[in-house]
């Protein structure tokens, strides 16, 4: 895959988008389902390690441009990611002249509800490529039920996960 194709793709994930992980359901129909660039499988990578590092959560599209074309696709891969904020500006001026509006309301809340749905349509085949037995299942039972019942930071649920995860690897339990 040529870098310029990937800057385009990876492009246009980022301008429909407005979360870092809203543009994966448009990255994985583009890499995975239709060019068969990457595997779920690689594509969970990209986001773990885009996601585990410090940065904006739409710096797995590095990774993602990375696998699908080496360096120079990393390189348009992070151009890809930059280039909205630079069309945000002028963007933000227009809209926030008409924030008041209950046009403008209602679109953005359309938006949003619109990308929470393919967030979580896109991540069904993801969490089934991840989850390979009881043990990753509970962590993900597990995780979910901290973060959204408690206080406790991510990152102490991540090393707490990490290191169950390992353990139960070294003891080999699946």
């Amino acid at each position: 895959m040529s870098w310029w194709l990937v800057y385009v793709l990876l492009l246009k994930a980022s301008l429909t988008s407005f979360s870092g992980l809203g543009s994966l359901p448009m990255v994985r129909n583009d890499f995975v389902v239709e060019r068969h660039v990457l595997s779920d499988r690689e594509l969970n990578t990209a986001v773990a390690a885009g996601r585990t590092g410090p940065g904006p959560f739409g710096l797995y599209l590095v990774c993602v441009g990375y696998v699908a074309d080496g360096i120079p696709g990393a390189l348009a891969a992070g151009a890809a990611l930059v280039t909205p904020a630079f069309l945000a500006l002028p963007a933000m001026l227009w809209i926030g002249k008409r924030a008041d509006s209950p046009f403008i309301k209602r679109l953005i809340r359309s938006v949003v509800l619109s990308g929470a749905g393919l967030l979580l349509a896109s991540n069904i085949p993801l969490a089934r490529d991840a989850i390979q037995g009881p043990l990753t299942l509970s962590l993900l039972v597990a995780s979910a039920a901290v973060l959204t019942f408690t206080k406790i930071e991510t990152v102490w649920v991540i090393l707490v996960g990490a290191i169950v995860g390992m353990a139960g690897h070294y003891l080999q339990i699946s």
